[in-house]
């Protein structure tokens, strides 16, 4: 009988969730049953990394685990987006699923926006990447083998032509400042395609680089709500036939 606690992955096919991924498998106290991504009904995409379900398919089949894909509605519903969670995590639930893995390293309001969702769905949740160093956390990454390409970035901190370039050691050296080392204000997201958890790479090709302006709330420093605008760069990856 396994007795390995049961969890989901919270899987965005970018380097934490599979950072995160790696510490769950290697520590041998955890059956994952399956990773599940939210995608754009519509554009079939991941969120703000822009990326396609079929290289997040490709993804799931290389680490030889099953995918459970959930889609959104384009509009920004916040209700809609809380009940597809609220209405999956009851799911798992009944699977026999314990804890729901998430990627997220500091920040605090996500972490609790996240607890408030597995409220009254008999699910814990569970933060392998919890409060360690972005720095380190990007240099290990790193070093342990794995391989990840800058699929989004924001306009006002990334030039163009770093959109489609695998993080390497150089990148991590050379962070501009402000920016944190892992992206976790939002700054870049990428795709991994290969590391030491994947049976096999992620075969991808590179597409255009377009530019999208977004405009959402955001709280001030006197905790208002304000109106803010930005803009990202999305490099388009391709599947590739291998």
């Amino acid at each position: 009988m396994d007795s390995k606690r049961k969890v989901t992955i919270s899987w965005s096919g970018g380097k934490d969730s599979a950072f995160a991924l790696y510490k769950i498998l290697t520590s041998g106290e955890y059956h994952v049953v399956d990773l599940h991504t939210t995608l754009n009904e519509e554009t079939r995409r991941v969120g703000l990394h822009g990326v396609h379900e079929t290289l997040i398919e490709q993804q799931a089949a290389g680490l030889g685990l099953p995918l459970t894909k959930l889609y959104l509605p384009s509009s920004e519903d916040h209700d809609a987006y809380e009940k597809l969670m609220i209405a999956y995590y009851k799911q798992c639930a009944r699977r026999g699923i314990e804890q729901v893995v998430f990627g997220d390293i500091f920040l605090e309001d996500l972490r609790l926006f996240r607890e408030k969702l597995l409220q009254n769905t008999a699910l814990s949740s569970l933060y392998p990447l919890w409060k360690i160093d972005t720095q380190k956390l990007l240099n290990d990454f790193i070093a342990i083998g794995f391989k990840t390409v800058i699929c989004s970035a924001d306009a006002d901190k990334f030039l163009q032509d770093q959109l489609g370039n695998t993080i390497d050691t150089a990148f991590a050296e050379n962070i501009r400042p402000g920016v944190d080392p892992c992206g976790e204000n939002g700054e870049y997201h990428t795709l991994v395609y290969d590391g030491p958890i994947f049976k096999k790479p992620v075969p991808f090709q590179t597409g255009e680089v377009v530019k999208k302006q977004y405009s959402f709330q955001k709280k001030n420093q006197q905790g208002e709500n304000e109106r803010v605008e930005k803009s990202f760069w999305f490099q388009d990856l391709l599947p590739r036939i291998a």
